[in-house]
């Protein structure tokens, strides 16, 4: 009796674990209800975002500036549209507003999910949700701090008119290309996240990562050639550097996944046989 009672106290304590059942439509309610969460705070950042994008513009422009002086170049950016500076201004604080809103959206998405998981998955999970957040800064971070000075200084710098022609830069182009740059790498950046999803639900293995690393490098390269604006290998290389280092980060994610989950498997086939 002991010993066919142990399973069924086993499954009794993993679906405690799991959360309690839903229907589809309270599903769909809890759905709508962490999607207006969510809504609400992104309006409330894009507001503080418009407030402070003045000054958030001339943190970004200074890269710009810094290689047009460098170059001997009249250090100005200009709009060429009446309202350029007030759409830069709107636009900018909506992207402030998404970065600023992603740790509560990341919270309500965590809210919808956690109660599928089991408990173990919940502890997993929670530590690399708001990773998440760190790793798209810190994107943006080597995007603004080490990137865009050589870039800048390549695209300025080239220069083979003899003088005789000038940049005349558009603030509202420049955000663009910089929006594209910096957006690009804090998604990169997401690599790690990415690859423990993929390992927690069994998609990939370490053995699976490690084994085709060649063409890991190969997919890196094609990356950073689409997503660097510029043709020199200097540049793309910079780009491709932290990729590849975020790679061998999640083949260790993925590692430290499949480590845990064994050992849980291994210790539910012991409790089961005993």
């Amino acid at each position: 009796m002991t010993n066919s009672s142990q399973p069924d106290n086993s499954i009794a304590a993993r679906m405690e674990q799991a959360g309690g059942q839903m229907t589809f439509f309270e599903h769909l309610g809890e759905l709508r209800k962490r999607i207006i969460n969510s809504l609400y705070a992104i309006g409330i950042g894009a507001f503080v975002g418009v407030y402070l994008s003045p000054k958030i513009i001339k943190f970004i422009n200074e890269p710009m500036l810094k290689a047009l002086q460098e170059a001997h170049f009249e250090s100005k950016l200009y709009y060429n549209h009446p309202a350029g500076a007030l759409n830069l201004v709107i636009t900018l604080g909506v992207y402030i507003g998404l970065v600023l809103a992603s740790p509560f959206v990341l919270y309500q998405l965590w809210l919808f999910v956690a109660p599928a998981l089991y408990k173990h998955e919940r502890s997993a999970v929670t530590g690399f949700l708001f990773s998440t957040v760190f790793l798209f800064l810190a994107g943006i971070a080597f995007g603004y701090f080490v990137t865009l000075p050589y870039m800048l200084r390549f695209l300025v710098g080239f220069q083979r008119f003899g003088g005789t022609v000038v940049p005349l830069l558009s603030i509202n182009e420049y955000f663009d290309l910089i929006l594209m740059v910096l957006l690009g790498l804090g998604l990169v950046f997401e690599l790690p996240v990415l690859i423990f999803f993929l390992s927690l639900f069994g998609i990939v293995t370490p053995q699976f990562l490690w084994h085709n690393f060649r063409y890991a490098i190969l997919i890196i390269a094609i990356v950073a050639a689409i997503i660097t604006p510029t043709p020199d290998a200097q540049t793309m290389l910079i780009f491709m550097l932290p990729m590849v280092l975020l790679y061998v980060v999640g083949i260790a994610v993925s590692a430290m996944v499949v480590r845990k989950r064994n050992k849980r498997l291994a210790a539910e086939s012991a409790g089961k046989s005993t």
